[in-house]
């Protein structure tokens, strides 16, 4: 068994509990992993004067891959958002969110199991945006040949070294024929690598009440950056909500596995988060660092505490603490 190195990135709000949570059934594992933690978000701003301090980058970019908590985010004004800058800063271009409908969850849906690749490094969160003249404001979309090619070389290599049946490009290229037009030039050019996945299309409206109606009949879904976002978040409703849903950004070279919910900064410190999204995203990182065995093992363990529904945290039903989960958690393991 390997030993790694991975940057632990905490985060602000419920980022310190749900990631300790996480690290405890990673320690069950029996994986060897050392930790180096470094802080990012509104923690890092006080000790660092930055959101995003330069010693964190330099961490992931030695340790090539970090585990990292929800950080929290200003609305239209303060920081930028750490992770849209940490994407950046580290070219992670995909954004991974595998969702599958998990036993135990009560929601309306059955036998969901969706992939949602999102391209993640420009469209209109490119930021490149000003004001023209008061009371007017343009933000650019900006699309390219580079970047949409990579993303769907991403989505179809995975697809295929996952098992995974068919590939469906979103878009919305019948309104913005030249950027929408120019992603689905190069999806359709990557698939006609790939004749063995199945390939097709559908615009982001029709989309999203398609999943809505039925989203089993959906396989791997690919997606520019605005729209992923948003259906990535969508899907996440099918299974239960973003306290289960696991995440990647994933680069040439780096990769940071996440949560996709917020820092919920009013139960902060009360032992009261969901850690099941973290713990699954860090299944995600074992399978990522060859650790396959490990990563099956905690996705066995979340499923059998939730099938047996003892020991849940109070958004599914429970009256656990994030402690009380993820203890239940590793003693499967």
């Amino acid at each position: 068994m390997s030993r790694h190195t991975v940057t632990l990135i905490p985060g602000d709000g419920i980022g310190p509990e749900v990631s300790a949570a996480a690290v405890r059934v990673l320690s069950a594992t029996g994986v060897e992993l050392d930790w180096q933690t470094e802080v990012a978000g509104a923690s890092a701003v006080g000790e660092h004067g930055t959101a995003l301090p330069p010693r964190l980058l330099e961490s992931v970019r030695r340790n090539k891959v970090a585990l990292k908590g929800p950080t929290e985010t200003p609305v239209g004004t303060g920081h930028r958002s750490v992770n849209v800058a940490l994407r950046k800063a580290l070219d992670l271009y995909a954004n991974l969110r595998p969702l599958r409908t998990l036993p135990g969850v009560n929601t309306r849906y059955e036998h969901v199991n969706v992939v949602v690749v999102r391209e993640n490094t420009e469209d209109l969160y490119s930021g490149l945006e000003h004001v023209v003249v008061p009371g007017v404001v343009e933000s650019l979309k900006i699309i390219t040949e580079r970047a949409s090619t990579r993303i769907a070389l991403f989505a179809f290599e995975y697809a295929l070294t996952h098992g995974r049946k068919r590939v469906t490009a979103v878009h919305k290229a019948n309104i913005m024929k030249l950027s929408d037009g120019l992603f689905l030039d190069c999806c359709r050019n990557v698939a006609n690598e790939y004749s063995q996945i199945e390939y097709d299309e559908i615009i982001i409206d029709n989309a999203c009440m398609q999943l809505v109606l039925d989203p089993s009949r959906f396989d791997t879904l690919l997606l520019e950056n605005l729209y992923g976002d948003i259906v990535s978040d969508l899907c996440a409703g099918f299974v239960g909500g973003l306290g289960l849903a696991p995440g990647a950004n994933v680069g040439d070279e780096e990769a940071v596995f996440e949560a996709v919910h917020g820092s919920a900064p009013d139960i902060a410190g009360k032992n009261l988060a969901n850690p099941v999204a973290l713990i699954l995203s860090s299944a995600m990182m074992l399978e990522h660092l060859g650790e396959k065995k490990a990563a099956k093992r905690v996705r066995a363990a979340v499923n059998a505490v939730l099938r047996e529904g003892k020991t849940l945290t109070r958004d599914l039903g429970g009256q656990a603490g994030t402690t009380e989960i993820a203890e239940a958690i590793a003693a499967r393991v």
